[in-house]
């Protein structure tokens, strides 16, 4: 699902805003509010940071050494910045580019879709420079909730309330849910490490977060497909999606996706999963009373390459997507598995950089394909997925023109 900034400006229509929020939270979206100073003069931010569960930002000059550059960290994550309600004030500011708060100049640094509900007097809404602003902001590709007609705080009778927060979630939701390829498609993502016990305490594992995983499932889902994801042991909370199967092990994880892969139109393996396993594991906690400890490991089951085969051998299967975790020589040894494992796509990213890769919220990667091989360069693990699902949504529409 989306990450959506909620603006809220001005006016009395702030309180809808609460609902607003409450709404997209229960179509699957985390929420974001971002007040001014007026807003809050309507609605308390307190309200905005219960419901959300996230800091309400109200000031762009907020103590704190990087808060100054907030603004910029928000607009490279969100995927939807919602402007309910939207005052003439708030309005002229974003068609001219004035960024004097934190709200207009998170505008001018987004290129995420800018969602508008306009709401103040009637008289206000038909002046010439407004309607002059919305043109302008329309035609750089901003949408719009249109308000509705009806008794108005002031006293007037007209156009100009804000619309009800039902239509403003409706609308953000079709932004975010947008009409793709992949919608409707049964995609299975696995994520996340896989646990290898050789006592009750210990086992051996690996710095997989999931992160990348779960960016993936979070995207397929937003793009309206029916998501399966299947998840290694992790500490974040997993996305709003059609299932979630927890595993352990690398044996959990090959059953979990070889039992699901047949129905699946696309099949993701981002999880990080081990190579081998103890081969006996111990009843009780094995004792501390030798210098060194000897394990014996077995070869884990291939579920990448068993997919792959078991695609070959039908002669048709889902898209497949697998990952290459490397440290040197990263484009030559994903391009050697892609063809040993039969996928369609395998994102190589190398695991010795300290800011992509394990456990952080960035990635890097090279998209490795049939055709050549595309770098993508640094940036957030949501932004990755997305580029990630660009390409496997041409593959689907390439299939669906040859079929």
């Amino acid at each position: 699902m989306g990450l959506v900034a909620l603006g809220v400006t001005g006016g009395i229509g702030a309180y809808k805003a609460v609902e607003v929020a409450r709404g997209l939270q229960k179509r699957g979206h985390e929420v974001v509010a971002v007040m001014t100073h007026s807003a809050t003069r309507f609605v308390g931010a307190v309200t905005f940071e219960a419901i959300t569960r996230r800091r309400v930002i109200t000031d762009q000059f907020e103590d704190g050494m990087n808060a100054d550059i907030e603004h910029i960290a928000l607009a490279s994550t969100i995927d939807l910045l919602l402007i309910a309600p939207a005052t003439a004030n708030i309005i002229g500011k974003l068609a001219n580019g004035i960024a004097d708060d934190f709200l207009s100049t998170l505008y001018t640094a987004t290129r995420a879709p800018l969602l508008i509900a306009p709401a103040m007097n009637t008289q206000m809404f038909a002046h010439e420079a407004v309607r002059r602003n919305l043109d302008t902001l329309a035609a750089r590709g901003a949408r719009f909730v249109e308000p509705g007609e009806g008794y108005l705080a002031c006293g007037w009778i007209g156009k100009g309330r804000l619309a009800e927060p039902d239509e403003i979630v409706a609308a953000a939701d079709a932004i975010l849910r947008p009409e793709g390829p992949l919608r409707g498609q049964r995609v299975l993502v696995a994520a996340g490490p896989t646990y290898e016990d050789f006592d009750p305490v210990r086992y051996i594992g690996n710095r997989s977060s999931g992160r990348m995983g779960y960016a993936i499932a979070a995207e397929a889902a937003r793009r309206g497909a029916a998501v399966t994801l299947v998840t290694g042991p992790t500490t974040i909370e997993a996305p709003a999606v059609r299932e979630v199967v927890k595993v352990r092990g690398a044996g959990e994880m090959h059953q979990a996706v070889m039992a699901r892969a047949g129905g699946m139109d696309v099949v993701v393996m981002a999880a990080a999963v081990a190579d081998y396993t103890p081969v006996n594991r111990a009843a009780q906690k094995v004792a501390k009373d030798a210098d060194t400890l000897t394990l014996v490991l077995k070869k884990t089951p291939d579920i990448l390459g068993e997919l792959g085969q078991r695609r070959l051998a039908a002669g048709s299967g889902p898209v497949l997507v697998g990952f290459a975790a490397e440290t040197e020589d990263v484009i030559a040894h994903a391009s050697a598995k892609r063809e040993r494992k039969h996928a369609d796509l395998i994102i190589a990213n190398d695991v010795s950089r300290t800011d992509a890769g394990f456990d952080v919220d960035t990635n890097a990667v090279t998209i490795v394909a049939a055709s050549g091989a595309e770098s993508l360069p640094l940036q957030s693990k949501a932004r990755v997925a997305a580029a990630i699902l660009d390409r496997v949504e041409r593959l689907l529409t390439s299939r669906a023109i040859k079929a």
